[in-house]
Parts: structure tokens; sequence; C-alpha cells
């Protein structure tokens, strides 16, 4: 499974995205919304959701699987 990704839509908005993947999973009006539909997605897949802001930059990112490094405790 490929990490999902929030990201700015070209046409405006904001879109969950797989990584690799040429087109969206689905396309949102707000970050707000994109997020958490990215966030479900993401811990069904066991995967890493990875937040860009406006300018297309890494924010956040929230790992719901194989986290490659995980806290130590």
């Amino acid at each position: 499974m490929a990490n999902q990704h929030v990201t700015p839509h070209p046409d405006g908005g904001y879109q969950v995205i797989a990584e690799g993947a040429s087109r969206a999973t689905k396309r949102f009006p707000t970050q707000k919304e994109a997020i958490a539909a990215g966030r479900e997605i993401a811990k069904k897949q066991q995967v890493e959701l990875i937040i860009h802001n406006k300018e297309g930059q890494i924010r956040d990112k929230d790992s719901y699987g194989n986290d490659p490094f995980p806290p130590r405790g």
C-alpha cells in the first residue's frame, strides 16, 4: 500500500492522493475535509498520512502502520 498525501489541488481546494499516483483519490473544498478523509484511508491501509501546506511543503506526518522510525520509549 502507498502512503497517502493531502496536497493542494491545481484547480482549487485540496486532494487526497496516493504516493506515486497520477490522479487524486478524492478532492475536497477544504484542507480539513481532505485531512479527515486521508486519515481514514491511511488507517485502513496502515500507511502514513503526509499533509502538505498550500505551498506544497510537508507540514505534518501521521503514521498508522509500520512506522520506519517508531518513538523510543
